[in-house]
């Protein structure tokens, strides 16, 4: 009998399909997968495929940016109901009502955001390319910021310069303990501290090394440490394990001194769960396209000064 692995890499081959995945799926759908990356690189190689058929293991808003990009394509999410709370909390009513304090404007919009959000926006950005993008906005143009706040401030931070935010945040990133961290740190003081720029600015102070998944996973491997304390969701994990065998890899502690902060959204897909929707081509992520038509020149403003 076929493992599921062996199922999924089948039916991709018989139907001509890639998947793609993002680095906080779990272990078994990142190993059937074409391509794993950040939320970036996930569009970026959508965007270079011939294949007609995509499914995004991921969550909606990486399905609907990947469907902008490519919208001749059928973009395939196998859990609908996978978003995100960031995104979630930022509605257009919201950051519509929040935008119109500060007309003038240039609006910055991190990726993690819904379709609509997107459509409001001057600029998308990541958080492997926001200090980049941010940097070549004119500095006399006031910059909204949103929806996560604390990337925001580390953008400001590293550019020396103030920035409108919007007060958002990714549970999974706030939930690490300032304290717990000082604890696991005190049990191993060679340990680096590797931190994704959404974890609060008193959890960043205590990290070697910030940056985005992708760039987490890099600093590991070129490091000459052999231990990491990781502040962001677990199943970038499975990466660093696979790229440094020798090498050891804690996860950061929550409040309650629990290494458990993994994204109930992230971990709606399931190996199954890819393969029931590649097998019915459905659920399929359809965008509204009004949002897709405004949110278009933001996404291409992004990929354009990004590669800069």
């Amino acid at each position: 009998m076929k493992t599921d692995l062996e199922q999924l890499i089948e039916l991709k081959k018989s139907k001509k399909a890639i998947l793609i995945a993002h680095y906080y799926q779990e272990s078994q759908i990142q190993d059937a997968a074409d391509f794993i990356g950040d939320s970036y690189a996930m569009a970026m190689y959508a965007n270079k495929q011939e294949s007609k058929l995509v499914i995004v293991a991921g969550v909606k808003f990486m399905g609907e940016t990947i469907k902008v990009l490519n919208p001749d394509k059928k973009i395939l999410l196998p859990d609908l109901n996978a978003g995100c709370s960031l995104a979630d909390s930022c509605t257009p009513q919201v950051f519509s009502h929040f935008k119109a304090k500060y007309p003038g404007a240039f609006v910055m919009t991190y990726i993690n955001s819904s379709l609509a959000i997107k459509a409001m926006s001057d600029v998308i950005c990541t958080s492997s390319n926001a200090v980049k993008i941010a940097s070549q906005i004119p500095k006399d143009k006031k910059i909204i910021f949103g929806p996560d706040q604390h990337l925001g401030r580390y953008v400001a931070k590293k550019l020396g310069r103030e920035m409108i935010l919007f007060p958002g945040n990714c549970f999974v990133h706030t939930s690490f303990s300032y304290k717990e961290l000082a604890s696991l740190k005190a049990q191993h003081p060679q340990a680096n501290v590797v931190a994704h720029p959404e974890c609060e600015d008193s959890i960043l102070s205590q990290a070697d090394f910030i940056g985005s998944t992708s760039e987490l996973l890099k600093y590991t491997q070129d490091s000459e440490a052999n231990t990491f304390i990781v502040l962001t969701e677990p199943g970038i994990i499975h990466q660093m394990k696979l790229k440094n065998p020798q090498k050891t890899f804690l996860m950061g502690p929550d409040l309650d001194g629990c290494a458990c902060n993994e994204c109930p959204h992230m971990k709606l897909n399931t190996i199954q769960k890819v393969i029931n929707c590649l097998k019915d081509e459905t659920p399929e992520i359809i965008i509204n396209s009004r949002d897709a038509s405004l949110a278009r020149p933001a996404l291409d403003r992004m990929i354009e000064m990004a590669s800069r």
